[in-house]
């Protein structure tokens, strides 16, 4: 079944259950090319194990999976991941022990498909030092390019997995529960790197704080015990009688974009 002409992710009826429990319960979801469509819902609504199924972490007890009119449904993950879809995950993942910019320049030499040569003298890869520069400037942090990322505050943590995703040069960004944990200037900050670095590309997230979802997300779909509730544009989406009952008891004001 080809994809709409518009969409650049698409699945039909995708369905994973575990031993009788059903994850992920006939979920139909159009991600458009060059949005930034958030996947929203209560705890245990299913939210992680469809990215995992995105990402092939997990197969499918049913249904499929296109990306750009291809079925991906059976594919590897190192498949998907050539395909330009990218990942980041909800702990923060960067190498703790190496500068900023030797983070940055890691992931170049995956997306120039050369080999991890840790042991070769640091000049062979001076060439990749410009691209590593410029990609740090695009999320603020080249400032910051010889600081070891342990010592890296966690926001600016947060921001480095962004440069460091988009050197693989993504076409498709996955960004699972990008501010958790943040404070409330951490979290404004990403929200606006993960919009600045939307432009040509499109992002999935999963994202809980309302406020980043109400002001960055083109598109919202609800997820509520595996499946899909209700999608569209915040305004609608937020006045819908069943998300507002999916998320009472959570927060009063977490569909008003209070966080």
């Amino acid at each position: 079944m080809p994809l709409t002409q518009d969409a650049i992710l698409e699945t039909h009826k995708l369905v994973k259950a575990f031993k009788g429990f059903v994850a992920v319960d006939g979920v139909s979801l159009r991600v458009r090319r060059g949005e930034i469509h958030a996947l929203i819902g209560p705890n245990g609504a299913g939210k992680t194990t469809f990215f995992n199924l995105l990402t092939k972490f997990l197969q499918p007890t049913s249904g499929a999976i296109f990306y750009r009119g291809k079925n991906i449904t059976r594919e590897k993950p190192a498949e998907i991941a050539r395909r330009g879809i990218v990942r980041s995950f909800q702990i923060c993942a960067v190498f703790p022990h190496l500068s900023v910019l030797e983070n940055v320049r890691v992931a170049l030499q995956r997306s120039l498909g050369t080999s991890f040569y840790f042991w070769r003298c640091e000049k062979s890869l001076c060439n990749l030092d410009n691209r590593a520069i410029q990609l740090l400037g695009e999320v603020g942090l080249e400032s910051w390019a010889r600081t070891q990322a342990a010592d890296l505050p966690y926001g600016r943590k947060r921001a480095l997995e962004l440069a460091t995703t988009l050197a693989l040069e993504p076409e498709l960004m996955l960004l699972d529960e990008p501010t958790q944990g943040m404070g409330h200037e951490d979290v404004s900050r990403v929200a606006q790197l993960i919009k600045q670095v939307s432009a040509n590309r499109t992002v999935l997230m999963v994202e809980h704080n309302m406020s980043v979802v109400s002001s960055i997300a083109d598109t919202i779909s609800v997820l509520q015990r595996g499946r899909v509730i209700a999608a569209g544009p915040y305004a609608e989406v937020s006045k819908n009688p069943q998300v507002v009952e999916a998320y009472m008891g959570t927060s009063s004001t977490e569909l008003k974009g209070g966080g």
